[in-house]
């Protein structure tokens, strides 16, 4: 083996020491406090072969334990975790990587040659500044857009559970609930997912995550603009707390002109008005399933029109400044009525119109007579023979005269105020 200590062909002091290994978020775990294990050259790289200072942790609660399989000079090589070999910027395979970035791999496989170009790349890690990847991924172009649609922006927890227990499955595993591995069916074991090898998945070849994603790639939805060229609005979801205006304008204004932006922070979207149908046309083209500000993915889609949304639209935003979609089931808005060209006067009795105002008065029809007089005081009303005569019948009345009861001669106390006034 190269990495003897007997053999006088390999330098001891290239042998890694290192205070903390290269991870992803993913397999650091979200706590923050944790306790690691070192152990200097306590194992040999996967890929070099060279010894390497190897740490161990636990992620999580109920997670299992990790620790890092290549060294940090084939880490860094590739810009990837040393424990799962993912690549630390897009959290993709490195064939997805190397696939989408147009980069050929280019490394030597024998173990002469594999240790001449790791101490070359050493040695230009080591004059390198540390803020960009060495090689040829240092030279690579800018990433593709099937790249940046499949970036992933969060952590994965899921991938640290446990593995599953070969007891539970035979049934015969006795702790129960105090069993560190899970208790669940296993996958198909023929499965290309569950027949990975290392070397394959750092080199780029035959990776069967890498050809799933890859496949994946290929199917994923496209924007498509609306038919109505008038609009040229963007709606952008996934907001979070602390994004401004701002941070929207400075990531679309290369795309065209805008003219508003509206924030709505009570649902966490935005939405971006374009001057022309051009620029938003070319904004979504560039920016759908590939928009992210400060490490969130935001969601784009195209502005409704205000015939499709129903309601009452301002500037092309209700008061809320959302387009809100019509409820199923509910009548539509009532039709203005018609205008008429001559306004009629207001009938409240459904009389005829046509008959004459005298004749509106209509006359009462007598009262019954009765065969037994009528106690006193239960008759009709007795005039004093000396007053003035009861007012005619409204039937007989001049049709110009008006009535008011308080010129009534035979009110309550108007024989008293005749008195008076003589």
């Amino acid at each position: 083996m190269a990495t003897s200590l007997g053999s006088n062909t390999y330098n001891r002091q290239n042998w890694e020491d290192s205070d903390f290994p290269i991870l992803c978020q993913t397999c650091l775990g979200e706590n923050p406090y944790i306790r690691m294990t070192k152990e200097k050259y306590g194992k040999e790289c996967k890929i070099c072969a060279r010894p390497f200072t190897v740490f161990r942790w636990c992620p999580g609660v109920r997670m299992r334990f990790k620790k890092t399989e290549v060294c940090q000079t084939c880490s860094k090589m590739k810009n990837v975790c040393q424990t799962c070999l993912l690549d630390l910027e897009y959290g993709l395979p490195i064939q997805v990587r190397d696939t989408g970035m147009s980069i050929k791999d280019d490394m030597l496989r024998s173990d002469v040659n594999k240790e001449y170009y790791t101490q070359n790349m050493e040695r230009q890690i080591q004059n390198s500044d540390g803020t960009r990847p060495v090689g040829m991924l240092g030279k690579a172009q800018n990433p593709s857009d099937m790249l940046l649609k499949l970036a992933r922006t969060t952590p994965y927890y899921k991938r640290n559970r446990p593995h599953i227990c070969s007891f539970w499955v035979k049934g015969e595993c006795k702790r129960g609930e105090e069993c560190p591995y899970r208790h669940e069916k296993p996958t198909d074991p023929d499965d290309p997912l569950a027949d990975q090898n290392i070397k394959d998945r750092y080199y780029g070849i035959n990776d069967p995550v890498a050809d799933k994603l890859l496949k994946r790639s290929s199917s994923m939805p496209r924007l498509d603009p609306p038919e109505d060229k008038s609009i040229t609005t963007l709606y952008i979801g996934g907001l979070g707390e602390n994004l401004t205006d701002s941070e929207l304008r400075n990531n679309f204004y290369q795309y065209g002109e805008i003219r508003t932006i509206t924030l709505v922070q009570r649902q966490k979207c935005a939405f971006i008005q374009f001057a022309t149908r051009q620029g938003a046309e070319l904004a979504a083209e560039k920016t759908f399933n590939k928009l992210i500000i400060n490490g969130r993915r935001l969601a784009v889609k195209w502005g409704r029109s205000q015939a499709a949304t129903g309601t009452d639209v301002k500037d092309g935003f209700d008061e809320m400044g959302t387009g809100l979609e019509p409820v199923p089931g509910l009548p539509t808005t009532l039709p203005p009525p018609p205008a008429l060209e001559e306004e009629a006067p207001a009938n409240y009795f459904n009389l005829d119109p046509s008959s004459s105002p005298a004749l509106m008065n209509i006359s009462l029809p007598p009262p019954p007579r009765l065969s037994n007089p009528l106690p006193p005081g239960f008759g009709a009303p007795m005039f004093h023979p000396m007053g003035p005569p009861p007012p005619p019948p409204m039937a007989l009345r001049p049709p110009g005269h008006i009535h008011y009861p308080s010129q009534d001669p035979q009110r309550m106390g108007a024989h008293a105020a005749i008195r008076h006034s003589e």
